[in-house]
C-alpha cells in the first residue's frame, strides 16, 4: 500500500508543474497591461517603469517563470492589484466558506444518490424506479444557474422558508448546498443503481442469499462497497470541483466563497488574484483526485495488486 500511494504521488508531481506553467502562461497571453490597470487613465511613464519594475515585468520571460515558480513554492502568489492584499491571504480567508458549501452539497448528493440508487436496483423496471431515473436525468440535464434561480424563486421568495441569498447561519447553506448536490446526488443515482444491478448478480451475491442472511446485510455489506468505485469516481470529481470553488452557484447565492473571488478579480481585471485563484483551484482538484485514487487502492486491493503485474 505505501509503494502504491508513492507512486501516486510521483506520478501527480508533473501535473502540478504543467498546472504551474498554465497558470503563468495564462497571466502573459491575456490581452491588457496589468500596470495599466493599476495606475488607471491618468499616469506618466515614470510611474510605469517604476510598477513595472516593482512587478518584474521588466524582466525577461524565462526569468519571470522562475521568480513565480519560487514564489509559488512558498506559497507567496502576490498581492492583490485592488485591495493590496496578500493574494494567498484572500484565498484562505474565502477557503473555510466554499469547504462548508461543498462537505454540504456532498452530504446531500452521496445521502440521496446512494440510497436511491440502492432502493431502485432491487425493484429495475417497477413505476418507483422509472420515476427516480426520470427525476435522475433531469437532474443531470438541468443547468445549476437555472435550478439555483428556481429554488430561490419558490422556497425564497414566493413561499419565503428561506433566505434567497446571503452568508450566516445553515438556513443560508440549503438552497446552494440543494442546488449543488442535487446534480452530484443525480448522477450518483445513475450509476450506483446500475453499479448494484451488476453486482446483485454475482456469484457471491447468490452464496450469501443461500446462507438466509438478511437483505440489508447483503446490500450493505457484501454488495454496496463492491459497487462503490464508480461510485466514488463522481464523488471524488464533484467534491474536487466544488472545493475548487463553484462560480456559478456562489455568484447565484452571493456565498462568499473562491469562486465569487475569482469572478470578481476577472470583472476587475485583478490579475494576481486570478492567477492564484486558478492555481489554488487546480491544486485542489490535484488533491481531491489524488486521495480518491489513494481510496481506490484501500476499497479494492486488486487495484494495487494489478498495478505491479
Amino acid at each position: 500500500m505505501v509503494k502504491y500511494i508513492f507512486n501516486r504521488i510521483i506520478q501527480v508531481l508533473p501535473v502540478i508543474a504543467g498546472v504551474l506553467i498554465i497558470s503563468f502562461v495564462l497571466m502573459v497571453v491575456l490581452p491588457g497591461d496589468p500596470v495599466l490597470s493599476m495606475v488607471g487613465e491618468r499616469y506618466d511613464e515614470n510611474t510605469v517603469a517604476i510598477m513595472k519594475k516593482k512587478l518584474n515585468l521588466d524582466k525577461p520571460l524565462i526569468v519571470r517563470m522562475g521568480i513565480f515558480f519560487g514564489d509559488a513554492f512558498k506559497g507567496d502568489l502576490g498581492d492583490s492589484f485592488i485591495t493590496g492584499r496578500p493574494v494567498t491571504k484572500e484565498i484562505l480567508e474565502k477557503f473555510p466558506n466554499t469547504f462548508i458549501l461543498a462537505v454540504g452539497a456532498m452530504v446531500v448528493a452521496v445521502l440521496v444518490g446512494v440510497f436511491l440508487g440502492m432502493f431502485t436496483s432491487l425493484f429495475p423496471g417497477s413505476w418507483f424506479d422509472k420515476i427516480i431515473m426520470v427525476l435522475a436525468l433531469t437532474g443531470v440535464s438541468a443547468p445549476v444557474f437555472w435550478t439555483g434561480l428556481v429554488f430561490i424563486l419558490v422556497f425564497g421568495v414566493y413561499l419565503g422558508w428561506l433566505p434567497p441569498t446571503g452568508y450566516g447561519g445553515i438556513e443560508y447553506l440549503i438552497l446552494p448546498a440543494l442546488t449543488l448536490g442535487l446534480r452530484s446526488a443525480a448522477q450518483i443515482t445513475r450509476l450506483t443503481r446500475s453499479a448494484m444491478l451488476d453486482t446483485l448478480g454475482q456469484d457471491y451475491i447468490r452464496t450469501a442469499q443461500s446462507k438466509e442472511l438478511s437483505w440489508c446485510k447483503i446490500l450493505i455489506k457484501h454488495a454496496l462497497p463492491n459497487s462503490l468505485i464508480p461510485v466514488l469516481t463522481v464523488i471524488g470529481t464533484d467534491f474536487g470541483s466544488y472545493l475548487s470553488g463553484a462560480v456559478l452557484t456562489e455568484s447565484i447565492f452571493g456565498w462568499p466563497g473562491i469562486g465569487r473571488l475569482a469572478l470578481e478579480a476577472i470583472m476587475k481585471r485583478d490579475f494576481p488574484v486570478v492567477q492564484g485563484t486558478v492555481l489554488f483551484m487546480a491544486l485542489m482538484f490535484i488533491c481531491v483526485n489524488l486521495t480518491v485514487d489513494i481510496l481506490y487502492g484501500i476499497i479494492d486491493p486488486r487495484l494495487r495488486a494489478e498495478r505491479y503485474h
